[in-house]
């Protein structure tokens, strides 16, 4: 099938014929990924004997709106209530609800769906025309190029750590000691835990999130004992204040552009995922901020850089899915799971045999953004008001949801104590000044990290120097020690240049 103008048409109006099953999985997709713990993929497969009852391009495009929409749809508690409702959206937090703590709840909810619905359509037409050549990035990314790219998360600590170095690289060593539990890589012996079976496979990222997020923030709400914790709920904006703050939210159109890029190309990386794209995303826009410092009080761009790459990501994924047969992440896994039960081909043979059932997928994502445009801006204008409401009210219901997206994953009650046990934990990092976004990154990269360093050791018989052998990964440990000093250069540029005025 050629990509010329009378293909994509094709395309365009198939993959558009498809708008009834493409609003109710955006509206789905929208309310399961607002609720912590209840991913994309936990969605799909309990909607999953449903999709293997449909036609094959009419189950893969409810999966694939329903994958783009529960995306957009973490950000929203993220920025409302500090509770992100899926792993990409945690550094969403960072800056969204402390502009919600200043009555722009309203602004930070435009400027994260427009981040979202411009990352996911950009990155969604570039993947469309460069499938072909992003499929063969997995190739030349392996396991000493994926350490370097597991720093860049980690240096977002050192940012996050910046008002308090000490404290924040406690919680960040914290995280990785957590992220150490489990059986290691080399022998499957198991660290750390305590002779409990369930902890085998190390912590279990969905009730670490609900714990260190939303559990903890109901606590310090039900602390505040009066109207919501810590928000300042204003008034239910106009609509024509609405309609400001979103066309106002397009001036970060090159950001959003670039970041949402960074998400595609990690997207790529079978493994790598939309919380690793968005902390990714997040500590590079502060890197080449003009005002870095202005990161983590409220900051339009430390909102809109994670929200556009971790929609990015959405695309990413199926990339490797689509060209060589290798899901990029779990949802991805699942979508596998239905071509195989329709017995479709992947890799080559699937763009021979199936053209467009190959690129309708990804046109079918393009499309969807699109009419998430005509979804979630209205609610850009209501979904404020949920600050208003007494956290006596709160939350409980908090509390009650997150918990029972703490046991849909594994299905495991032991689940919901480790959630409880992380609530706790992030209560007592909140009370002492302690970052719990620190302590999640920590959680979240740990684990990878040691996977690809040692694997990178035993395949180079534990020679060091494997870690720069490539182009490609000299490239990376510039760019990350460029990460690590660049800020520091230029606020002693800065500072020179204000003594010189005085």
């Amino acid at each position: 099938m050629e990509l010329d103008a009378a293909g994509l048409t094709t395309l365009l109006l198939h993959s558009l014929s498809m708008w009834w099953v493409i609003i109710p999985a955006v509206v789905v997709g929208i309310v399961m990924g607002a609720i912590p713990g209840f991913a994309a993929h936990n969605t799909i497969i309990m909607l999953l004997p449903l999709t293997l009852a449909f036609d094959v391009d009419v189950a893969l495009t409810f999966m694939v709106a329903l994958y783009c929409a529960s995306h957009l749809g973490g950000g929203i508690p993220a920025i409302l209530l500090n509770i992100p409702g899926t792993g990409g959206a945690a550094a969403t937090t960072l800056d969204g609800y402390p502009m919600a703590q200043k009555g722009q709840a309203a602004k930070a909810l435009a400027l994260s769906f427009v981040a979202s619905v411009m990352g996911g359509l950009v990155t969604s037409l570039v993947t469309l025309f460069l499938l072909q050549y992003l499929a063969r990035v997995g190739f030349y990314v392996r396991s000493v190029e994926m350490v370097v790219i597991m720093l860049f998360g980690l240096a977002l600590i050192a940012a996050i750590a910046a008002e308090d170095m000490l404290k924040g690289l406690i919680a960040g060593a914290f995280g990785l000691m957590l992220g150490a539990m489990g059986a290691d890589h080399i022998y499957a012996t198991p660290r750390g835990t305590f002779g409990m079976l369930e902890l085998f496979d190390g912590v279990p990222l969905v009730p670490a999130l609900v714990g260190l997020f939303a559990i903890s923030e109901a606590l310090v709400m039900l602390e505040s004992r009066g109207g919501s914790a810590k928000v300042s709920a204003g008034v239910t904006p106009t609509w024509k204040e609405t309609f400001h703050n979103i066309f106002s939210s397009f001036r970060h159109w090159w950001l959003t552009i670039w970041t949402g890029m960074v998400g595609l190309l990690i997207g790529v990386l079978p493994g790598a995922g939309a919380s690793i794209a968005a902390f990714v995303a997040y500590q590079q826009a502060q890197t080449f901020s003009r005002h870095p410092e202005k990161f983590g009080t409220g900051c339009e761009e430390g909102v809109v850089a994670p929200e556009s790459a971790n929609n990015g990501v959405t695309t990413g994924t199926l990339v490797p899915l689509l060209a060589i047969g290798i899901p990029g992440g779990s949802t991805a896994a699942v979508m596998m799971i239905v071509l195989q039960y329709h017995g479709v081909p992947f890799g080559p043979r699937l763009f021979m045999t199936e053209p467009l059932l190959a690129y309708g997928i990804i046109m079918s994502m393009f499309v969807s953004y699109v009419l998430m445009l005509f979804t979630v801006f209205p609610m850009a204008r209501y979904l404020s008001t949920i600050t208003t409401v007494p956290s006596c009210y709160m939350a409980p219901v908090i509390i009650a949801f997150t918990l029972i997206g703490a046991f849909a994953p594994r299905t495991f009650l032991f689940d919901i104590g480790i959630a409880i046990a992380f609530g706790v934990i992030g209560y007592v990092a909140r009370k002492t000044g302690y970052h719990v976004a620190a302590i999640l990154i920590g959680v979240i990269l740990g684990p990878l990290l040691e996977k690809s360093f040692l694997l990178s050791m035993r395949i180079s018989g534990n020679d060091p120097t494997v870690l720069f052998s490539s182009n490609i990964s000299k490239v990376l440990w510039v760019l990350l020690i460029l990460t690590l000093t660049l800020p520091a250069i230029m606020s002693r540029i800065k500072r020179r240049r204000t003594e010189s005025l005085t």
